[in-house]
């Protein structure tokens, strides 16, 4: 389909990863690909344990003894979708569509975050007219769920000192810096009873814009997990839980959140209360909330009161959201959680959290305070995929060329920015020593949402701009 718009090679590498499953977690497919591409070539190739792929191609005539450059991004996406969209991730391609100069999709994420990084390196090494130093291409698992392919690198494989990260979403932005961050996992033990209540009522959250929660946190989001904990607390301590699940992906802001609860009377008065005071208070940032209510079947069981109100205590009182702003760059997020996942399960109820901070001791403090909550609520607590932030250098010889070579391009001048979403840059600084490191992408919009969608004009200019910085260097 993309190459009716384009005779781009990446946008046609791109297409082809859309029909590969590749949510974190289940990457040995796409990884396998990778592989076989690069043995077709006749390049070096070499996968690890973690499913990680790196790619060599030698120099081009002249360059042959130059200093190799490494190209990196993460072939793993964020799979969401919305309500009633069968696609099955773990086998189906994703239906792709062009409108103007956008690649979209329809009821899931477009995985192009990161999948147009990987698509511009295979696009890199597949053109033998293209004049270039010696390449070392390092294409990563499971960076959606904590970086956790980038972990397991091997640093001594790689020769290069400078790295290229193609994990960014808006052209002629280069970043030069990143949050570190770390997951955690609050699991409340649940006690169920038999159920005494009359009634049952599935009460579903839909309709909010969700996002990336590293990106879009500062934005002021509805989270549809802690929604339903307001309307929960609402509809008062006489509702015990029957079912409760709310978000997707830790990483992302949640957009939808359901529960089924059993009691005597009717909390659909109250769902109606609760929809025209979010509707309002979220009238510029989620200007679509829809909360709805309607009768069900009536459990045999349902959750204690006790657990119930642990648990709507839990939806309030969890952190989520800007914790603190930079002191030193204005308008950049500090520090922020995000109340990602919730789920019910038979005998514990999961809630989980992504936190991100550009200072170490930040972070270490919020996972201190979600260590002191889980004493208190009397939870466990899990903490995962920690990782380093990405610090800024002063001195940057690639940031330069880059510099230079967009202003000679497009007469424009580029801009430098710090974001607090994670990067696999820290993570790999630690893992080569002292290495020159930029990250730039295409534009991209709405990235871990069903509204993904890719510009098509902007790839082109940010693959011409890669092509001619490795041309020059």
């Amino acid at each position: 389909m993309i190459e009716k718009y384009s005779n781009m090679k990446a946008l046609k590498f791109f297409e082809e990863l859309t029909k590969i499953p590749r949510c974190s977690g289940n990457e040995k497919e796409v990884s396998d690909w990778l592989v076989a591409f690069a043995r077709e070539r006749g390049l070096d190739v070499h996968q690890d344990k973690a499913l990680n792929v790196i790619i060599k191609k030698a120099g081009t005539r002249g360059k042959e003894n130059n200093p190799p450059v490494i190209l990196q991004g993460h072939m793993d996406m964020v799979c969401v979708k919305e309500e009633g969209c069968e696609i099955d991730f773990s086998k189906d391609a994703i239906p792709i569509e062009v409108e103007g100069d956008w690649i979209v999709t329809k009821g899931t994420s477009l995985g192009a975050d990161n999948g147009i990084a990987v698509a511009m390196i295979l696009a890199i090494l597949d053109d033998d007219s293209l004049e270039h130093p010696p390449i070392e291409a390092l294409l990563t698992t499971d960076e959606e769920v904590g970086l956790l392919g980038a972990t397991a690198v091997n640093g001594n494989l790689f020769a290069g000192r400078t790295l290229i990260n193609l994990d960014s979403e808006e052209e002629g932005v280069f970043l030069t810096s990143c949050a570190g961050g770390v997951r955690n996992v609050l699991t409340l033990p649940v006690r169920w009873k038999s159920n005494k209540k009359k009634n049952a009522f599935e009460i579903t959250i839909n309709g909010l814009l969700g996002g990336h929660s590293g990106m879009e946190i500062h934005k002021g989001r509805a989270n549809a997990n802690r929604l339903m904990g307001r309307l929960l607390e609402e509809i008062g301590a006489g509702a015990r839980i029957v079912r409760l699940e709310g978000g997707e992906k830790m990483n992302a802001i949640p957009s939808k959140a359901r529960a089924v609860i059993t009691m005597n009377g009717s909390p659909c008065d109250v769902v109606e209360k609760m929809q025209r005071i979010f509707s309002h208070e979220y009238r510029s940032s989620d200007p679509d909330i829809l909360i709805e209510c309607t009768e069900t079947d009536l459990p045999e069981e349902a959750l204690s009161s006790g657990t119930t109100e642990k648990i709507v205590a839990l939806l309030q009182i969890i952190p989520d959201g800007v914790q603190r702003m930079s002191q030193e760059v204005e308008g950049l997020v500090e520090t922020s959680t995000n109340l990602g996942v919730v789920r019910l399960g038979k005998r514990d109820v999961y809630f989980e959290n992504a936190h991100r901070s550009s200072v170490e001791s930040r972070k270490v403090l919020l996972i201190k305070q979600f260590e002191q909550l889980a004493i208190l609520s009397g939870a466990g607590i899990i903490i995962q995929g920690n990782y380093p932030g990405w610090q800024h250098s002063p001195v940057s010889p690639i940031r330069e060329l880059f510099m230079k070579t967009y202003k000679e391009l497009t007469g424009k001048d580029a801009k430098l920015e710090a974001i607090h979403a994670g990067l696999e840059c820290g993570i790999l600084q630690e893992k080569l020593g002292e290495a020159d490191m930029i990250s730039l992408g295409p534009d991209m919009k709405d990235v871990h949402t069903p509204n993904e969608r890719l510009s098509i004009s902007s790839t082109e200019r940010t693959y011409a701009l890669l092509a001619e910085v490795l041309r020059r260097l």
